[in-house]
């Protein structure tokens, strides 16, 4: 096969993944602080009655042949996170939290089959290769591991955004971790390894960080530190599927023009004078989250967010490098602005930003109509989408219209 748009399988091999993940020299400081600051948060999950599953036995009788899909959410974060901490198994500095937003979702299909010696990717109808198929083959070694075989695969993934423009800062790379995972370990080792949602978390995270929070659906918490085990490493869900029944996402997709990648952000922003700072602030700021979440209390969520975008931002606008990383486009300022007049006018409405341009208004279901009738009219020329708290990664069924599409 063309070696430019397929990568060989791993030799099986079980990862010690139970192990302390790496933890950075000039962040051994700061990890003892997290990791104090983790114990704190699971204690205050527990006490808000916030449970998660048991990470499951290693001992999988895995399948050599199998075919499973999956559909999962983009993400829109409230509490940011830039910065791996491990590369390899892709933990954070500091937990972070986000929303699931059903503005747009990724379907992807998982065929393993024991007489391919290489994995393909097709997204959206392209075979794909380099570093979309490396991440891809990251989780599917992964898997294969678990499972104790060799078989090669081809994955075929599909986002689907109801916007006629593409975006950067979407979460869709989220959705596409979640999707993956849950169908990859449903081919593997059956679909009751695909409803544990920590080992799900897990697993979509070794192909994007957010994506064990999109693994999870809704108010989503990502437990991460420095030196955290991968068995550890996972995500909850804060809120309840009525909780916010009447909080709605105003969705604005736009493309960075200066071609931002998130994997740059990443390794910038440990390098910012603010980053300690950010880092040392979250212990209060996730309690604060969860006491929201808990009760319903969209707004506090909202300004969290926003505050968080300013400070995300901040942080990759000032790590060292030959050129500052500008996230926003010149329509955000706009937007940024629209939300301040609004609220000034007794509107409740939130921005919020994650690694590229694209802004996402946070407000009531009674106001949604107002927010998007002022986005129309400063005449951008963009689009709208309107959304509302999404759900966790699921299977679909082989009958489902969209698990047939393919």
């Amino acid at each position: 096969m063309n070696k430019h748009t397929n990568a060989s399988v791993a030799p099986y091999a079980i990862e010690s993944s139970a192990a302390r993940t790496h933890v950075p020299a000039k962040f051994a400081d700061s990890a003892a602080s997290m990791c104090a600051a983790d114990i704190e948060i699971r204690r205050a999950l527990a006490d808000a009655g916030v449970t998660w599953q048991r990470h499951p036995l290693r001992d999988w009788n895995g399948k050599k042949e199998g075919s499973a899909t999956a559909k999962a959410y983009a993400m829109q974060g409230i509490l940011k996170y830039h910065g791996l901490a491990d590369w390899h198994w892709r933990t954070a500095f500091m937990p972070s939290i986000s929303v699931n937003n059903d503005a747009a979702h990724t379907i992807t299909r998982v065929d393993f089959d024991p007489s391919l010696t290489t994995d393909t990717l097709t997204i959206n109808g392209k075979l794909t290769s380099d570093r979309p198929l490396k991440r891809v083959v990251r989780v599917l070694d992964h898997v294969r591991a678990l499972a104790g075989h060799k078989s090669g695969a081809h994955v075929q993934s599909r986002n689907v955004l109801t916007a006629a423009s593409t975006a950067k800062g979407l979460g869709t790379s989220a959705a596409a971790g979640a999707a993956l995972a849950t169908a990859a370990l449903a081919a593997a080792l059956g679909p009751e390894a695909a409803r544990n949602l920590r080992l799900v978390s897990c697993t979509a995270r070794l192909l994007a960080g957010s994506a064990c929070r999109s693994a999870v659906g809704g108010i989503a918490l990502w437990l991460s530190y420095p030196g955290i085990s991968h068995d550890n490493c996972f995500a909850v869900r804060l809120d309840t599927a009525d909780h916010l029944a009447d909080m709605r996402l105003v969705t604005v997709p736009l493309e960075s023009r200066t071609g931002l990648q998130t994997e740059q952000a990443h390794r910038a922003a440990p390098t910012s004078e603010f980053f300690h700072t950010w880092m040392n602030n979250r212990r209060d700021d996730v309690l604060a989250c969860l006491r929201a979440a808990s009760h319903g209390d969209w707004e506090t969520l909202g300004r969290l967010a926003e505050l968080d975008s300013l400070r995300l931002h901040g942080v990759t606008l000032s790590a060292w490098n030959e050129q500052a990383m500008f996230a926003w486009e010149p329509e955000n300022i706009s937007l940024f602005r629209l939300c301040h007049r609004l609220r000034k006018k007794g509107v409740p409405v939130y921005f919020s930003t994650d690694t590229g341009p694209t802004t996402v208004f946070l407000t009531h279901v009674d106001y949604q109509i107002e927010v998007v009738e002022s986005i129309s009219k400063l005449g951008l020329g963009v689009d709208i989408i309107c959304g509302s708290v999404a759900g966790p990664a699921t299977l679909l069924p082989p009958e489902n219209e969209e698990a047939a599409n393919f």
